[in-house]
């Protein structure tokens, strides 16, 4: 089983799409059971909430449902995860600066897979418009697609 965690500021928007696109894709593929996925934040100032309600209504014009509520990454996960996948290069200096010295983690950037999409991250919608987290939703769709291939 490969464990994958998605990384982004307060996790209320792109990681815990992104962890429901891959989820989705996964089980469409038929290998569910290959994955442990899961998201968090940089920050806990959201802790305990549901995904942005923007966020939020856009996924499910897609299909996907964002039930994942908001915890702050931990030294834990570092060792926990085979894969911590970060929405943005300001999230990978956050998590370059929180990981321990034993940590396994592999850290990439989400960007890094993307196929069709010429962006170097996945960027934060928050203060955006609704185009802007169909933007994201586009982004982590063509991402995620291409990490789940490369973990064949």
């Amino acid at each position: 089983m490969v464990h994958i965690l998605f990384i982004c500021l307060g996790n209320i928007c792109r990681s815990p799409l992104a962890e429901e696109v891959f989820r989705t894709l996964a089980e469409r593929g038929g290998r569910e059971k290959d994955f442990e996925i899961d998201s968090a934040g940089l920050i806990d100032y959201h802790e305990g909430e549901l995904a942005d309600e923007r966020m939020r209504r856009t996924a499910a014009r897609r299909g996907y449902r964002l039930t994942h509520r908001s915890r702050p990454v931990t030294a834990a996960d570092f060792r926990r995860f085979d894969y911590i996948v970060a929405m943005d290069a300001a999230n990978l200096r956050g998590l370059a600066r929180l990981r321990p010295a034993e940590a396994k983690a592999e850290v990439v950037l989400l960007a890094d897979y993307l196929t069709r999409h010429a962006s170097s991250s996945i960027p934060d919608p928050y203060y955006g418009t609704a185009a802007d987290f169909e933007h994201v939703v586009d982004l982590c769709e063509d991402a995620c697609a291409e990490l789940l291939c490369r973990l064949a």
